[in-house]
């Protein structure tokens, strides 16, 4: 077992035989803290996402060190190997592309390995997109779900989508720029044009962007836009309290889910025009 006595004692980094998560700037190279570059510099070697990325960081600091590939695709194959350095006394640090790793990036398997092996994993913290795009963006942040990149495959996708326009929570999502006006277009028919959203792009960069301040409007801001960059969307959870306007999406979506359940139409029909208050024949005429 990880003897956790230890770890409020360490002194010198790094110490032998530990595995390093350490943080790295998602933008702004500065954003790196002295901790994380002393790590970097003096680790046995460092696993990373891309080692064309983390050469950046190296040739700004002046870092000379061993890198290897450690990815999505090659992760699986390389732990083993990784966790035999470590028994054997080597020092290794695992960063991704930017931010924290472990945070949508191959760091989570590493981890679980290495902490059933009995190793001991410190984490080196530094900037995340998702915590740093939360509280700029002036919604509730005391609670809220990071849902990370989406599924593709289309059930899986449209079952979190329902989620997120029923989640009282604030809601947290990455999305790649070629593919943010699907997105949005996908959370106006689920959640409509009035939720409130932020779309922060080029986070601690040169072009830092915040965009809002509900999906209508952010959906006519990049309408004609090439959208470059990386993307951190923050969208606001609903409000239960408020008397909130029905719109047709959302009961369509409720009436999917029910009759999908076993109601038949009429039965689903007759309980959702009770809920909202609205004729039968209206729900019923949906589908």
């Amino acid at each position: 077992m990880t003897n956790n006595s230890l770890l409020s004692h360490r002194k010198e980094e790094p110490e032998n035989g530990i595995l390093y998560l350490v943080g790295t700037p998602i933008g702004n190279l500065n954003d790196i803290s002295p901790r994380a570059l002393n790590i970097l510099q003096n680790v046995s070697l460092v696993a990373c996402e891309d080692t064309r990325q983390t050469r950046k960081i190296f040739h700004k600091f002046n870092i000379s060190n061993n890198l290897i590939s450690f990815n999505k695709e090659n992760s699986f194959n390389k732990i083993p190997k990784l966790i035999n350095d470590l028994k054997s006394g080597k020092s290794i640090a695992v960063v991704s592309d930017a931010g924290m790793p472990g945070i949508c990036d191959p760091g989570e398997n590493i981890v679980n390995k290495v902490k059933s092996e009995g190793i001991d994993v410190i984490c080196i913290p530094g900037a995340c997109a998702a915590i740093t795009a939360l509280v700029t963006s002036g919604m509730t942040s005391s609670k809220f779900i990071f849902e990370g990149f989406l599924p593709k495959r289309k059930i899986e996708r449209e079952k979190i989508l329902f989620e997120i326009s029923k989640n009282e929570k604030t809601t947290v999502i990455y999305e790649s720029p070629h593919r943010l006006k699907k997105l949005l277009n996908e959370l106006l028919d689920y959640c409509g044009g009035n939720r409130e959203i932020i779309v922060a792009r080029e986070l601690t960069k040169k072009h830092e962007e915040h965009v809002g301040n509900n999906i209508e409007n952010v959906l006519k801001f990049f309408e004609e836009k090439e959208v470059i960059g990386e993307i951190t969307l923050v969208i606001k959870g609903i409000d239960k309290k408020k008397n909130q306007a029905i719109n047709k999406s959302d009961l369509k979506r409720d009436l999917i889910e029910l009759t999908s359940a076993g109601l038949t139409l009429s039965a689903a029909s007759r309980y959702l025009a009770k809920k909202y208050g609205i004729k039968k024949s209206i729900i019923y005429n949906l589908v």
